[in-house]
């Protein structure tokens, strides 16, 4: 690897311990030389990442893209839950995309480090591999590397749910509002909805995809996106609750009303789809205890590290429906849409 990076293996070592005293030029060019190669510690190496001088460290990084959200609250207070009953402090590690938040968790010589919300093809997560650092992601949004650990929720199995309670209420004309297409939670979503809908009417059910990529503003967007491609559109399923509010939006400016001309369904189970009006129906997502899951994992793959036994590297929570006053039967005429 020091080859592919065009320097010594003292200076890979020292970019991969943290290290100050290297030119970000230098990193950089190390950190594309371990997602390049593809580099990680050998099995069976001891971590110096993880050791105090009493053995495992009392402290895991919490590395997010944000902080913003019930979502990522939700997360937050679960991680930090199991990790207090554990006897670990908790430090949040904000991933920006052109700062050095890796090395300073190498820094640390954390316990390990949980990602949510992040892509562990980047070169900075490509480097704590490296190195040797525990690592659980939550729901990552591309495939994680071999033997990298997860921890995630039924995603597909979410989207059945949707597009099966849409079809019960006699929706065959349906509209998506997905997240980013490049995010493997968002295509689960999609593709468990799609699956759902082509089996239960043998492909007759029509099912049209915009995508609002997790935000209120593009949802709303969207929604009209798709209202002006299908205006016969009766039910929509948002991939995010937080989408389903920018859904909300359009229809009252469309002057639709929920559930009486389309009905809505989210995915989380966050605290505003319940205190919307109507009160949202959606695909809950266990958001705290995927938190305290990977705090468990994570303190179960350190302890590995010292001969304790294997865990399994894939975990998967199950999502359930909760059904509130925004979905319907479908309508017997319809409303007139603009």
């Amino acid at each position: 690897m020091a080859k592919t990076a065009g320097t010594s293996v003292p200076t890979v070592s020292k970019v991969l311990r943290g290290g100050t005293d290297v030119s970000a030029e230098t990193r950089a060019k190390v950190m594309e030389a371990v997602r390049a190669v593809g580099y990680t510690r050998r099995a069976g190496s001891k971590g110096e990442s993880v050791r105090h001088e009493g053995g495992l460290s009392h402290v895991l990084d919490l590395v997010v893209t944000h902080f913003e959200g019930s979502w990522a609250n939700l997360l937050i207070a679960g991680v930090g839950r199991e990790a207090a009953a554990a006897g670990l402090d908790v430090v949040l590690t904000l991933a920006e995309p052109h700062s050095d938040w890796v090395s300073r968790v190498l820094r640390r010589r954390t316990l390990g480090a949980i990602g949510t919300l992040v892509d562990p093809a980047s070169r900075q997560f490509g480097a704590l591999f490296a190195a040797g650092v525990p690592v659980v992601l939550i729901d990552p949004m591309s495939t994680p590397p071999s033997g990298v650990a997860s921890v995630g929720v039924a995603n597909w199995e979410g989207g059945r749910m949707a597009a099966e309670h849409l079809l019960s209420l006699g929706h065959v004309r349906m509209g998506v509002v997905a997240g980013h297409a490049r995010h493997l939670f968002s295509r689960a979503r999609v593709d468990g909805f799609r699956a759902a809908a082509d089996t239960a009417t043998a492909g007759s059910a029509t099912v049209s995809v915009a995508h609002g990529g997790w935000n209120r503003a593009k949802a709303t967007t969207a929604t009209h996106t798709l209202l002006d491609s299908d205006p016969g559109i009766t039910g929509i399923f948002a991939c995010a609750d937080s989408m389903a509010l920018g859904v909300y939006d359009a229809l009252d400016a469309r002057g639709l009303r929920i559930p009486e001309d389309i009905s809505v369904i989210g995915f989380d189970d966050l605290p505003e789809a319940q205190y919307i009006t109507p009160g949202l129906t959606t695909v809950r997502q266990p958001s705290t205890e995927l938190g305290a899951a990977a705090v468990k994992l994570l303190i179960e793959l350190s302890r590995r590290e010292y001969g304790g036994a294997r865990s399994p590297a894939r975990m998967k929570l199950a999502t359930e429906l909760v059904v509130r006053a925004s979905t319907g039967p479908v309508p017997t005429t319809a409303a007139p849409r603009r």
